[in-house]
């Protein structure tokens, strides 16, 4: 009997010698497998180590059980944006690290991930793995020091008092701790795979702080909260939600403006943008000018190499506008393979300079079919551009959107892979 193509695609993925992870460089494989290797080896020897009893076990489970609940309620926008995402999973196993016996924070964070990579963003999976294994190996690191701590100081019960507020911040030195060397393990493969990175820059940006103290906060709060009862836990998870939901604000801002596919703005963001800079042209004189871009024959492109490929190209295209743009210039996308590009403070003669330029960059551009395979099949592109000029006869954005496009199609009537402009005034020559 012939085996499903199903069949076949789970086999295939079941072949360790098919794994992205053997693709790396020689020194980020070995480290990124040494890392979940140590944590394996440190499990079972902390497992062996550990008292096992009922107790622990329940408590174990309901803060796993709301993790879980809280990663489930993850929406999947929080993986789609590009970005360094922050997922503060760890604020769950910050309590299993100071609550239970070390062997339970490092294997807490494996289901928590598991879930993620299910449900919410199938991300590579052997960073997944190595994700997981960094964060039990702080955690449980952490876990250990807190249990060395004199209970004077600490302990196993919050207590009240003094002994609260020292039991408090015990917890956030050892979330200091797991969350820093989490991090720690994380950064040197970063720095492995490209050694000219500058991890200040990431490491101490405002955004990145933000979110580590929001997570330190969240941590800390949330242990606290189930010290005192572990039934607390139910309501931690609101708190954890509510938390993320205001994290994800200006995520969910730049969501509503922007184009997904291509990270531009969207039709009617670039619309009430490019609004706003017309009338402030036209209010102080200054020169301006739009633009409407049109891949060529880009249909062939999705039916010759599927909608992937197409999809690869229209990025291409993408980053070719940001590369040959100015920084204030603003780029949309009007939907399929139309572009519309307004150059304030550009001219006729300047918008076509901008436009023949863009023009002859992307008829440049080879752009290969499969990843890594630069001698194989490349797609080629040009594209079609009508620009329209400010001036006496064109001031709305209605009335330039009408004259870029009505240049448009004569460019693209005419042969395309040209640029053609329509204006009051005479054109140069």
């Amino acid at each position: 009997m012939e085996t499903s193509s199903v069949t076949r695609r789970r086999l295939a993925r079941a072949d360790f010698r098919t794994w992205a992870w053997w693709r790396l460089p020689l020194l980020l494989r070995c480290y990124v497998g040494a890392v979940p290797a140590a944590a394996f080896v440190l499990i079972c020897y902390a497992a062996s180590q550990t008292a096992w009893s009922v107790d622990d076990l329940i408590k174990f489970l309901v803060l796993l059980g709301c993790g879980l609940i809280a990663v489930a309620a993850t929406p999947r926008t929080a993986y789609t944006q590009g970005a360094l995402v922050r997922d503060f999973i760890s604020a769950w196993v910050l309590p299993v690290a100071i609550l239970l016996p070390p062997v339970y924070a490092m294997v807490t964070p494996v289901p928590l991930l598991v879930l993620t990579q299910l449900r919410i963003h199938k991300g590579v999976v052997y960073r997944r793995a190595f994700t997981a294994a960094a964060m039990g190996l702080a955690y449980g690191a952490a876990s250990l020091i807190f249990r060395q701590v004199p209970p004077s100081i600490a302990g196993p019960a919050i207590g009240a008092g003094t002994h609260a507020f020292t039991w408090a911040l015990t917890v956030a030195a050892c979330e200091i701790l797991g969350g820093r060397g989490h991090n720690a393990i994380i950064m040197v493969a970063v720095k492995i795979s490209d050694p000219t990175i500058k991890l200040a820059d990431q490491e101490l940006s405002r955004e990145a702080l933000q979110a580590d103290l929001t997570e330190f906060n969240l941590g800390v709060l949330i242990t606290v909260v189930v010290a005192v009862s572990t039934a607390l836990a139910v309501f931690a998870v609101p708190m954890w939600l509510m938390v993320r939901r205001f994290m994800m604000h200006d995520q969910l801002l730049a969501q509503s403006r922007i184009d997904t596919k291509t990270g531009l703005l969207n039709a009617s963001t670039w619309e009430r943008e490019a609004t706003v800079e017309i009338s402030r042209a036209v209010r102080t004189g200054n020169p301006l000018a739009l633009a409407l871009v049109d891949i060529d024959h880009f249909k062939m492109v999705n039916d010759t190499y599927g909608h992937l490929v197409g999809d690869k190209a229209l990025r291409a295209v993408t980053d070719a506008l940001r590369s040959q743009l100015r920084s204030y210039d603003l780029a949309g996308r009007f939907g399929g393979e139309e572009f519309a590009l307004l150059l304030p403070h550009a001219r006729e003669v300047d918008a076509i300079n901008v436009a023949e330029r863009l023009r002859g960059h992307i008829a440049e551009m080879s752009i290969p079919v499969e990843d890594g395979n630069e001698g194989g099949p490349c797609v080629r592109l040009t594209i079609s551009v009508g620009v329209a000029a400010l001036d006496g006869e064109n001031r709305e954005l209605t009335d330039m959107l009408a004259a870029a496009d009505a240049a448009l199609y004569y460019a693209k009537e005419t042969g395309r892979n040209k640029t053609h402009i329509i204006s009051a005034t005479p054109q140069p020559s």
